[in-house]
């Protein structure tokens, strides 16, 4: 039995499928589904897990070589927030919610949370 780190099986499981250059994104309660990429559901009650609470136990045993995000999220989000997602990533590739959209059927996976952010959904790369 797991003692630490993720515990979840169904994203430990998609993480360890995770090679060079695939993407995983992790979004807010509101994203639509897309049927085309495995989606793990972990929402419980408005902001329980946010975004940035899966990205902090993901980012603890996952390479990110690139960030992206709404570029929306800038106007959104509280200077605090922005600091904790800049300090977790690297440089972030901020984009139209358009664009960004545009990027999700290439991902081998999405969790989506509880989040009430608007525009916090965030795309890894893995390194």
């Amino acid at each position: 039995m797991l003692k630490t780190g993720i515990l979840n099986p169904q994203i430990n499981s998609l993480l360890s499928r995770v090679r060079h250059t695939n993407t995983v994104v992790i979004a807010d309660r509101g994203f639509p589904f897309w049927s085309e990429i495995e989606t793990i559901d972990i929402s419980l009650v408005d902001d329980i897990p946010t975004v940035l609470n899966v990205l902090q136990a993901v980012a603890a045993n996952f390479v990110i070589g690139k960030a992206w995000m709404a570029s929306e999220f800038r106007n959104a989000a509280s200077a605090a927030t922005l600091s904790a997602y800049t300090s977790l990533l690297p440089p972030i590739q901020f984009e139209s919610h358009t664009e960004f959209k545009r990027r999700i059927p290439f991902a081998i996976g999405l969790i989506r949370t509880a989040d009430t952010t608007p525009y916090c959904n965030v795309i890894l790369e893995s390194a």
